[in-house]
């Protein structure tokens, strides 16, 4: 389906400062406009969110030792909630928040220890909050305005869930006590990155492959087209697809990891049917396991006397001890953060260490290039079919494409950024910022949108 701007027409009511958002599955960022009168068409400037980065993790914290009588749970944001979780302090690490949104569980309250609960959606609109305090202390003004980027499709093949997604969104924006809300697509930002640097007309093929979706625009740009803020006759197609870089993760946790704990293992064999080849260990947990938004739900009571009653299931007892150990230790987030890190390593490196010692004693894994080409070969070719897919709607030929323009975290996996570029032989491949782009293009529609402030910033 042929997708268009989704900014609502200029009906700003109110004035002062404004940020540009972009909430990502795996890394946030945050972008303030220089003022006209300071600077021109300077491209807007991104937030120090932590102390030397201009990105921050999108994960929270929630201090299971907060004291009973504080209204709220003590959080820590970013890197800082990271830390808190490897440092081994009590209570819950929430990431991936944006992959929850169009689903039931936005609505649904999860523990977070020390007899606390939340909402997740509260989870959302905190994180925004925090964004907007940071935001705040460095404009040095108070921000009621934000342009919010949001993916393709937050949900595949699901316009009601898709359209519930967008809505949640901005109700959590509102709550952070943002008074006036509008969306940009990622894809589409991420080209109007690309066009404040342009210095002729091109056909451009954006691809954000960011942590939970893989997204597609197919925009012209150029000097003359800069700065206009309705834009759909330049966007020729959009589509994406759910699958990106914590799909990633979780392919690496389950080729890499989780066989160590019984992942694709077979039964004992059955003496009495010689020959016959034993059924797999079941495989839900597992997959519960390797997904961010689903780990905690492993620890509940019911599922770990499950597998207790299970040992008999395994042909090798150690596979069971080691899974038992990861719900009764709280492991989950440990092994999905390994994971990562070594998608990451390979990606940089060619071969991934994986060092378990604090799950076993001796404990280690080694993840290749080969093996991850293995591990990702079906999302990688779903990307790459979205990335036609694109083509498809808007009637162009690769031929004609100019230049296929590269952003999101996950763009640093090679071979996926070669197979995303095959079919475009004549096109140039341009990298941007992998964690910044949509920010900055976030930035520069935010400009268009709300006009250029007055008032310095500091």
């Amino acid at each position: 389906m042929r997708r268009t701007d989704p900014s609502s027409p200029h009906t700003s009511v109110s004035a002062g400062a404004y940020a540009a958002i972009d909430f990502g599955t795996s890394n946030s960022a945050v972008a303030l406009p220089v003022p006209a009168a300071a600077a021109g068409a300077a491209p807007p400037r991104l937030v120090e969110l932590e102390p030397g980065f201009a990105t921050m993790p999108t994960a929270v914290f929630y201090r299971a030792d907060t004291p009973p009588a504080a209204a709220e749970a003590e959080r820590h944001y970013g890197r800082a909630a990271v830390a808190a979780y490897v440092d081994g302090h009590d209570g819950r690490l929430m990431r991936s928040m944006k992959s929850i949104l169009g689903s039931s569980l936005l609505e649904q309250s999860t523990d977070i220890g020390g007899g606390r609960a939340v909402r997740y959606r509260d989870v959302v609109a905190g994180y925004l909050r925090h964004l907007r305090r940071l935001a705040e202390a460095s404009a040095g003004a108070p921000i009621e305005r934000v342009v919010l980027g949001r993916p393709v499709f937050f949900v595949d093949d699901d316009a009601a869930r898709d359209a519930a997604a967008e809505v949640a969104l901005a109700r959590a924006a509102r709550e952070a006590g943002f008074a006036e809300v509008h969306f940009q697509y990622e894809p589409i930002a991420a080209a109007l990155d690309l066009e404040s640097r342009a210095t002729h007309e091109r056909l451009v093929l954006v691809a954000d492959i960011g942590g939970g979706t893989s997204d597609f625009s197919l925009v012209r740009i150029g000097p003359a087209r800069r700065g206009r803020l309705d834009r759909r006759d330049d966007i020729l197609a959009n589509h994406g697809v759910h699958v990106a870089g914590t799909d990633f993760d979780r392919r690496v946790e389950l080729a890499a990891i989780l066989p160590l704990a019984g992942y694709g293992a077979r039964r004992p064999a059955d003496a009495r049917r010689p020959g016959e080849t034993p059924p797999e260990v079941p495989s839900a947990l597992y997959f519960d396991l390797a997904t961010w938004h689903l780990i905690n739900t492993v620890y509940h009571p019911a599922r770990l006397a499950e597998l207790r009653s299970m040992k008999g299931w395994y042909a090798d007892v150690r596979q069971h001890r080691r899974l038992l150990a990861v719900l009764q230790r709280r492991l989950g987030h440990a092994l999905a953060a390994a994971a990562e890190a070594a998608k990451i390593t390979v990606a940089e490196h060619g071969r991934a260490d994986i060092d378990l010692e604090w799950w076993e004693d001796g404990l280690a894994a080694v993840f290749d290039e080969a093996q991850a080409a293995a591990a990702l070969h079906a999302d990688v070719e779903r990307i790459a079919a979205a990335a036609a897919e694109t083509l498809r709607q808007a009637g162009i030929a690769a031929e004609a494409v100019d230049a296929v323009y590269f952003t999101g975290g996950s763009t640093g996996l090679a071979p996926l950024v070669q197979r995303i570029a095959a079919p475009f032989s004549r096109a140039e491949c341009v990298r941007g910022e992998r964690f910044s782009s949509v920010a900055q293009g976030l930035g520069w529609h935010a400009r268009a949108l709300f006009g250029a402030p007055v008032a310095s910033s500091t």
